[in-house]
């Protein structure tokens, strides 16, 4: 029905207006895609089904689109990192501390969004963080999120970064960017370029202490008598005391402890054999 049929209509009185053709006509049958939910449902229920068998085919139904999504995030994800993104470490980090000087190179945030951004777009993802705080703890989620609805997620934690004469908000923001970064290398699959260890706050302030207690526990584990292990102990308290580093001190200590005992107990030392001339 065009415009000038329904004013033609609108002129009639309302007992012709009942008995015109265009007012009698059926109206278009509503077009559905015959896999969408709703096409399915309305063929079932055309067939006799009842409430319940329409729920399980809603239910596979999504279930189906789900394992698609699912599929078509893994197949993206592979594309994406077929073009082997590296991020080039453009921040230079050097100062003195009173066990030595720390330098080392790193990739900043916005170094990171700037490498894998353009190419995970291309490929249908968006992504974005969740910042929380607990317990004295500041966790950052990264979410992934390919078009198709499917979407992963990564999540680390560490302190506030009170390193360097910090402010508190300035060390949660500092503890913020840096769980934020490395999310999203993690969720993406990327990494800096030459980063065969992350070195970065690797020596000083609570941003390292992930790896420093890391290379430490190596230590420790690695540790085959007691006495080695009071040595590794010994040696990682001067470390970490130069770090002022406590927190990551006291995790050690815990390693420590339950390293101790799963060793066996030294053999006691022998005492010298006098000589005889």
């Amino acid at each position: 029905m065009n415009a000038t049929d329904t004013a033609d209509l609108l002129t009639l009185e309302p007992h012709q207006q009942k008995h015109h053709p265009l007012a009698t006509a059926e109206p278009a049958a509503l077009q559905v895609a015959d896999t969408s939910p709703a096409a399915i449902m309305m063929n079932a229920l055309a067939r006799g089904a009842d409430l319940s068998q329409i729920e399980r085919m809603m239910d596979l139904q999504q279930q189906w689109q789900r394992q698609e999504a699912e599929k078509a995030y893994n197949l993206a994800l592979a594309d994406f990192k077929a073009e082997n993104i590296k991020i080039t470490k453009n921040k230079l980090v050097d100062f003195e501390t009173r066990t030595g000087r720390t330098t080392y190179m790193h990739a900043e945030l916005a170094q990171v969004v700037d490498a894998v951004g353009p190419a995970l777009s291309r490929h249908g993802f968006g992504w974005s963080w969740k910042p929380e705080q607990s317990n004295g703890l500041i966790r950052v989620s990264c979410i992934l999120r390919h078009r198709l609805g499917h979407q992963e997620s990564v999540t680390l934690e560490a302190r506030a970064d009170e390193s360097g004469g910090k402010n508190a908000i300035q060390a949660i923001v500092s503890t913020t960017t840096y769980l934020s970064r490395h999310t999203l290398k993690l969720i993406t699959g990327t990494a800096e370029s030459d980063d065969d260890e992350d070195d970065d706050g690797a020596s000083y302030g609570h941003m390292g202490t992930q790896t420093m207690l890391e290379q430490w526990t190596q230590k420790v584990k690695a540790t085959k008598t007691r006495a080695a292990l009071t040595q590794v102990m010994r040696d990682a308290k001067d470390v970490f005391k130069g770090a002022n580093d406590f927190t990551g001190y006291q995790s050690l200590m815990h390693i420590i402890t339950q390293h101790g005992n799963s060793l066996p107990a030294d053999p006691p030392t022998q005492p010298a054999q006098p000589t005889h001339a």
